[in-house]
């Protein structure tokens, strides 16, 4: 696997950890339709939370949330509405992104609440 592959794997273990000691349910990680992969789908106080998680081992080229492009987010609405449809959700959808700075020396996550809006 290559080591952007790792560090992307590494960051949503990362990211799912924070989630849960954040007091959120983990409903789905990696859930797919069609070309769009939502890498966490998980729940707290009513609202469903898509969350997209951008992994970097330097901020030299910008901030991991930087590179959510607007094909990205296309992508992410789409499925989370087909998730919401196909399990028959009635609740709040949130799209969050998890930034997460990792190397050697830094291991940094933030939590982006309401990233993106899907309408």
């Amino acid at each position: 696997m290559a080591s952007h592959n790792e560090l992307g794997k590494i960051g949503e273990e990362l990211a799912a950890q924070f989630l849960l000691r954040e007091g959120y349910e983990i409903l789905e990680r990696n859930w797919i339709f069609q070309k769009a992969e939502i890498d966490i789908i998980a729940q707290k106080d009513n609202q469903l939370c898509i969350v997209e998680v951008k992994t970097r081992n330097s901020a030299f080229f910008g901030d991991p949330q930087d590179f959510v492009t607007n094909s990205k987010i296309k992508l992410l609405v789409k499925a989370a509405n087909e998730y919401v449809i196909s399990n028959d959700i009635d609740m709040e959808v949130r799209f969050d992104i998890i930034a997460i700075l990792k190397n050697q020396k830094v291991e940094k996550i933030e939590h982006f609440k309401d990233a993106f809006y899907h309408f």
